[in-house]
């Protein structure tokens, strides 16, 4: 497992993570991780391994038996956990979409009071779904009729209005394919390299293609070690 890690500078911080059953088993544990802006960190390991339970521990989905998480430095207070959901979202394998239109999934987020103040920029909305080689009238089909890889582009899209200091990202491109898959890859570094936030992910992957090609470091469940990627040139 990995050492105690420092806070100094991090976004989000993991101190010996811990999680176990309600008999006292071990699904992890002792893993630790620090998220600093600008960090684009892959988690990768077989099924059932813990990567999706350590990437809930981050999100505060799940209690954790063992361990402290640290938002900037500091523990989370309960008041303070709209707030952090706000700043730090959790991106899941199947997404969650309301009835009606897709426009109205996207304006979901901006509806609670935490986030009334982020601007819902119709604009940039029609130029990430060019992104994604669909037009403006996507915004207007209704979220029954989708597939499941466009329902991911619009959960992605959804996460994105939020302007989030952090994405959690639990194998987002599982249901797309493999062209949709590289304009998903591509929206995300571009959301990195254009935020004036300095964001952050933390992307679980099974493809370790996918984690060399989007990630500069890589953190390998089991064991919770974390090393750098080898970028070829």
């Amino acid at each position: 497992m990995s050492e105690e890690l420092s806070d100094q500078g991090s976004l989000l911080e993991a101190r010996q993570i811990g999680r176990q059953t309600t008999a006292g088993q071990w699904l992890i544990r002792n893993v630790s991780l620090a998220v600093h802006p600008g960090d684009r960190i892959a988690i990768v390991g077989p099924t059932g391994s813990g990567k999706t339970l350590f990437l809930r521990s981050l999100a505060i989905l799940d209690d954790i038996q063992e361990g402290e998480l640290r938002f900037h430095g500091n523990p989370l207070k309960d008041k303070e956990l709209p707030e952090f959901r706000s700043q730090v979202v959790y991106l899941q394998q199947r997404p969650v979409l309301i009835e009606g239109t897709v426009e109205d999934n996207l304006k979901l987020a901006l509806g609670f009071q935490v986030n009334q103040h982020k601007p819902h920029d119709i604009k940039a909305l029609i130029s990430l779904l060019n992104t994604f080689d669909r037009p403006e009238s996507f915004l207007q089909r209704q979220s029954s009729a989708l597939s499941g890889g466009e329902g991911q582009i619009v959960a992605l899209l959804r996460a994105l209005i939020l302007s989030p200091q952090i994405l959690l990202l639990d194998e987002p491109t599982s249901g797309l394919d493999p062209g949709t898959t590289k304009q998903f890859e591509a929206i995300i570094l571009k959301w990195l390299s254009t935020s004036d936030k300095i964001p952050a992910f933390v992307w679980i992957t099974h493809d370790h293609s996918q984690a060399e090609r989007v990630a500069r470091q890589i953190m390998t469940f089991p064991a919770g070690t974390i090393l750098p990627v080898q970028k070829s040139h």
